[in-house]
């Protein structure tokens, strides 16, 4: 395999992992994603969007994946908001944000998120996002309406096929489209299987990432999987080798929840790469 740059593969030892397990049970003090004390709202693009802000420092955007929320990333937060000023927001139809509109897209969450970035005034950002963050973030690299340092996407894909995800992740999400149909039809109110079609309907369609569109991306990005990820190995791969400034890191034995599951391991490998200087130049 030829590479133009570094794959990292960080190897943890069991008793690592199994005390990352245990961490993820610890309740926080903090009340993340209900903090009356620091939550805030704000109008963007024409919906009520919640954020929450923590520490001091450089400015990180933390972004939830799809069907989340804040309190989904509460380990990044708790370990990140004494090292950079962390911003937090329930994405568009998340959380306490409103929805306000019938067609979800990543770029209308990527537009969201370069509003509250203009609303606070932020001079330049790190981004980490997780899964729909992930890709959100490489959104914002490509659309260039914001300033970046880094961006860590953990769990993104390029597009949502079958060569860049296990068949499976798919194969289920168009069972709950077909549930959601189905309840919408009957006029059931047990939930809002609207928003959980658009959700649905958002990942099974999108995002629509070209290869071409990734290498505008001019700074550092680190890609991470689990090696048991719903984003195959082998496509992790294709996006660091379609960025110009990269590192790659596929964890043993994690999966896509790595975040909120492992969050000792993710969080020490995100906080490296964010917080240290790399020579994206090739070795000889």
């Amino acid at each position: 395999m030829k590479q133009s740059g570094l794959i990292l593969l960080f190897i943890v030892f069991l008793f690592e992992c199994s005390y990352a397990q245990e961490k993820k049970d610890t309740k926080l003090d903090v009340p993340y994603g209900s903090n009356d004390t620091v939550g805030k709202y704000v109008k963007i693009n024409g919906a009520k969007i919640y954020y929450e802000e923590y520490g001091n420092g450089e400015p990180l955007l933390l972004i939830h994946g799809n069907g989340a929320n804040i309190k989904s990333m509460e380990y990044q937060i708790e370990y990140f908001k004494d090292k950079y000023r962390v911003i937090i927001a329930d994405s568009r139809g998340h959380g306490k944000s409103e929805l306000k509109t019938d067609s979800l897209t990543y770029n209308q969450i990527t537009k969201d998120w370069e509003g509250l970035v203009n609303y606070l005034k932020l001079d330049s950002v790190n981004i980490l996002g997780w899964s729909d963050g992930g890709i959100i973030g490489l959104k914002m690299g490509i659309s260039q309406e914001t300033k970046i340092k880094k961006i860590v996407a953990m769990g993104a894909n390029l597009r949502p096929d079958t060569t860049a995800v296990h068949s499976w992740a798919p194969e289920k999400v168009r069972k709950d489209i077909s549930k959601s149909k189905e309840m919408i039809a009957k006029g059931d109110a047990s939930r809002d299987w609207q928003l959980e079609l658009q959700l649905d309907e958002m990942l099974v369609y999108q995002p629509n990432i070209s290869h071409a569109d990734l290498k505008k991306i001019n700074i550092p990005v680190l890609i991470m999987v689990g090696d048991r990820d719903i984003i195959k190995n082998e496509h992790a791969v294709e996006m660091f080798n379609n960025l110009s400034k990269r590192q790659l890191c596929i964890m043993p034995g994690i999966n896509h929840g790595a975040p909120r599951n492992n969050p000792i391991i993710f969080n020490e490998i995100a906080n490296r790469f964010l917080s240290e200087p790399f020579d994206y130049t090739l070795k000889k």
